[in-house]
């Protein structure tokens, strides 16, 4: 018995690597009666024959997993979101990193396109980033002129397994690309009535980029909290989850409760008052939501 990690899986196959290679099994039969699907990153453990090929027999214990795209033990997520084309959303980028915090990866905001913005957009865009890095948050910069050179984001993929997200159209395709010219992802110019790209992909494999592994599939194809309470989402939020604690009530929502400390904290200026605005729409999607049986 040998232990490796799935790099790829394709149509009931997973290409398993380890020191010795990269070997093609397949899933013992009693996956499927224990309802268990193996993922790309797991760490399994294969009978490995002298072919190249093999039989997973038992999958390891995950740190994290997602289901689109279906990855697990996953090292960090970075958010790719424009300054343009499309336009800025901060919105969308705290969704993400919600469902991000929500999954325990750690995320880095790549924002790009600042180049096409002007002075005053600027501005706006730096208070933005003002706000994330006090947090504890990482951002850096990325100009629509720089696809051709990425060196010096390959720091953030040496040794740690990464899957990269963010809505179309904003050059999540051509980062990796330019990281690792070999993969060849295949990516659109934005339809300028859609306002958004296209990205094909046929199945997930975790490739080498910048010293590290990558999915080579946009991350989250959907945005929703269908699996984040009420109760838990200010966990998500840094910011305010550090100062739950000091509420007078417990299981306070930081809403409508008197001597809420989060509120206090926004009213002192302490807690970014856009964030606190998004943290309650998001509270609000969630409660409205109807309840699955």
């Amino acid at each position: 018995m040998t232990e490796g990690r799935i790099i790829k899986a394709l149509s009931g196959f997973y290409d398993v690597e380890n020191e010795e290679g990269i070997f093609r099994c397949r899933g013992r039969g009693v996956f499927r009666k224990k309802n268990i699907t193996p993922l790309v990153g797991d760490f399994v453990e294969f009978d490995k024959s002298t072919q190249g090929e093999g039989y997973i027999l038992s999958v390891k214990p995950r740190k994290n997993a997602l289901v689109r795209p279906p990855v697990a033990n996953i090292d960090q997520a970075i958010i790719v979101i424009s300054a343009a084309q499309p336009d800025f959303n901060p919105l969308l980028l705290d969704r993400f990193l919600v469902l991000i915090e929500s999954k325990q990866i750690q995320p880095i905001i790549f924002i790009t396109k600042k180049d096409l913005l002007s002075e005053s957009e600027k501005a706006d865009l730096l208070s933005w980033q003002a706000i994330y890095q006090q947090i504890g948050y990482q951002v850096e910069f990325i100009s629509a002129r720089q696809h051709h050179d990425f060196d010096f984001l390959k720091r953030y993929f040496k040794d740690r397994v990464t899957i990269v997200a963010g809505q179309s159209g904003v050059g999540k395709s051509s980062l990796l690309n330019a990281i690792n010219p070999s993969l060849k992802l295949e990516t659109d110019d934005i339809s300028t009535s859609l306002g958004r790209g296209k990205h094909t992909t046929r199945h997930v494999e975790l490739v080498e980029a910048g010293g590290g592994l990558v999915a080579d599939t946009p991350g989250f194809s959907t945005l929703d909290f269908t699996d984040i309470a009420a109760e838990e989402l200010d966990d998500w939020f840094p910011e305010i989850s550090e100062r739950a604690s000091d509420c007078k009530f417990r299981g306070c929502y930081h809403h409508k409760e008197p001597k809420c400390a989060v509120k206090q904290a926004v009213a002192d200026g302490k807690i970014a008052e856009q964030r606190y605005t998004h943290y309650i729409r998001f509270l609000d999607e969630i409660k409205s939501r109807k309840p699955r049986y």
